[in-house]
């Protein structure tokens, strides 16, 4: 069940030019939370709230990690608060990953601003976990120690090859699977990515969810923002991003041709 309230910021730092890292205190959020959920951020003097992917959670110490690109004028106003200030948050929302049992092994594969909800869910598997990583450049680079401090093997990918591999995610996928099956691959991305690496998993036999990036306004269903298609038993339905989702198995997305 999520939580709303007003929470300290207990560290703020800058990632990249319009990314920002904030970790919150709020223990009861913290608790109930899992890797793949979002939470709904109010922006000051504005009335909806803004999505955010959960980053990372600690339960021990009882914060969430926030990070966020600036795109817009909310956005903005919520990447001007700073550590000891509050901040109005309803979380967690969402479903999040499903997380195999111990031994499985993961592939982990974020582009962009896509890259923090991978965090969580690399930490489940640690070594175990692979993440590939694509951003524009070398100067969008983010998140990637925090992969290497969790013992995962990290491949980076920029569109320029100015920093990593230059090339594609879908391109280090297929190299992956060279030399090595995982049992789970898990993304969040532009669409077009998140469609062609469901068509890779499939081709391959490889179970796969996605994280999808919608616009959003409530956060909890009761409105029609975030309706994506999606099929179950053949059948094709209208589900909420926020609530059904933001993750599903990539099988029961509808991508758009």
């Amino acid at each position: 069940m999520y939580k709303q309230g007003k929470y300290p910021i207990v560290s703020k730092k800058t990632l990249a030019k319009g990314i920002f890292d904030i970790e919150i205190y709020c223990p009861h959020i913290a608790k109930a939370a899992k890797a793949g959920q979002f939470a709904q951020v109010q922006a000051e003097g504005f009335f909806l709230r803004r999505p955010i992917s959960i980053c990372d959670i600690n339960k021990d110490k009882g914060t969430i990690r926030l990070v966020f690109e600036v795109r817009g004028h909310g956005t903005d106003k919520i990447s001007e608060i700073n550590k000891g200030d509050l901040v109005d948050i309803i979380a967690p929302l969402g479903n999040g990953f499903k997380v195999l049992e111990k031994g499985k092994k993961a592939v982990c594969i974020g582009g962009g601003i896509g890259t923090p909800p991978m965090v969580g869910i690399a930490k489940e598997y640690g070594e175990n976990a692979t993440v590939i990583s694509g951003f524009r450049n070398a100067a969008a680079v983010i998140l990637q120690e925090d992969f290497k401090a969790m013992g995962c093997d990290v491949k980076l990918c920029t569109d320029d090859g100015s920093a990593g591999r230059k090339g594609f995610v879908t391109d280090a996928l297929l190299d992956v699977l060279k030399s090595e099956k995982p049992d789970i691959v898990y993304a969040c991305g532009p669409m077009i990515m998140l469609k062609n690496i469901t068509k890779i998993c499939e081709e391959n036999g490889i179970y796969c969810q996605v994280s999808l990036e919608q616009r959003m306004a409530c956060g909890v269903g009761a409105c029609l923002v975030c309706v994506c298609r999606t099929v179950k038993d053949g059948q094709e339905f209208n589900s909420h991003v926020c609530k059904d989702g933001p993750v599903f198995d990539s099988e029961e997305v509808v991508f758009d041709e």
